[in-house]
């Protein structure tokens, strides 16, 4: 099994979401661990591939391989797969990723899989695991031929250091005249107003059991605590408690903290598979029913109103 994956980068930082890819790719024990990196900057990011499980890790520096055009990197993708023979290419999903994905499918004839959260070998086969009925269950995929194209869920593999080295090689990318049509001529990044989630080692993440918008300042604070941010539920967003960069679940973001906090969440399948791995959940709600309490680590039936401002409390006299 030879697999290919595809690592964004931005300023400088490899994509959380690829290297975990990347790392899941090393765990299905594949002879060849190829990351593909392109852009300026990827030389000096080729190394750090490799401690997630690459074995090798091919780069191509240029501008055309700067922007969000899906087109280059299709070629420098297509031009990598054919050449090295991968059987098997993997992306986390994000708007150029996809676009990306589909363009490679269409290049090579290939099948393409997408929003998976696992995949696996299974009797000599890959299957891929994706979520259906309102992600209350996973069916099983697979494809028809090589090489399998599949697009990963984002958030789905923690960015594992695996600590290996990988032989880098400079690749030079022969561009489609139709993959130098388009240019970009402005490019304008518009600033989250809510918190960064992505990443972030603990979350706290408030739902409808706070009761108010003025009760976030109990996710506030402890999030304040533990040294992580504060997330919502789409009930809370869609109530205007919260922006949407702030939402977790089917609808916003997918997250895997070591740390989740859950304050008066019910725990709904739309909620939960945008948290389900992460390391540890804690949930606290008065419902002795609610649903989180069926998947969490640690249940604390109570108010949350008598019980975090305890919690407060004790960590942060431990802190000082």
């Amino acid at each position: 099994m030879k697999v290919a994956v595809f690592v964004e980068h931005h300023d400088n930082v490899l994509d959380d979401g690829a290297l975990g890819v990347l790392a899941k790719a090393a765990a299905l024990g594949a002879e060849d661990v190829t990351a593909v990196l392109g852009g300026g900057g990827s030389d000096a990011l080729a190394s750090e591939a490799g401690k997630f499980g690459a074995t090798k890790v091919y780069v191509a520096e240029g501008a055309a391989l700067d922007t969000s055009l899906p087109q280059p990197h299709i070629d420098l993708l297509e031009q990598v797969v054919r050449a090295g023979g991968h059987d098997t290419v993997l992306f986390s999903t994000s708007v150029l990723a996809t676009d990306v994905a589909a363009g490679l499918a269409g290049r090579l004839d290939a099948g393409l899989n997408w929003d998976l959260v696992d995949i696996v070998r299974s009797d000599g086969a890959v299957v891929g695991k994706r979520p259906a009925l309102s992600d209350s269950l996973l069916v099983d995929v697979g494809w028809r031929s090589t090489p399998r194209l599949a697009l990963m869920r984002a958030g789905s593999f923690p960015a594992v250091e695996k600590g290996g080295q990988a032989q880098v090689h400079d690749v030079s990318v022969e561009l489609a005249s139709h993959s130098r049509a388009a240019t970009v001529v402005d490019r304008v990044v518009q600033a989250d107003s809510g918190p960064s989630l992505e990443g972030a080692p603990a979350i706290v993440t408030g739902g409808m059991g706070l009761g108010a918008p003025e009760h976030f300042s109990l996710a506030e604070d402890l999030a304040e605590v533990l040294g992580g941010v504060v997330g919502a539920t789409r009930a809370v967003v869609y109530a205007g408690w919260r922006p949407h960069s702030a939402q977790i679940g089917q609808t916003g973001k997918t997250v895997a903290p070591k740390l989740y906090v859950a304050l008066g969440v019910s725990g709904a399948v739309q909620h939960k598979v945008g948290m389900q791995n992460s390391e540890t959940i804690v949930a606290i709600n008065k419902d002795p029913r609610a649903p989180i309490f069926e998947f969490c680590d640690l249940a604390v039936v109570a108010d949350v109103h008598t019980i975090v401002p305890e919690l407060l409390e004790l960590l942060r006299r431990r802190r000082s």
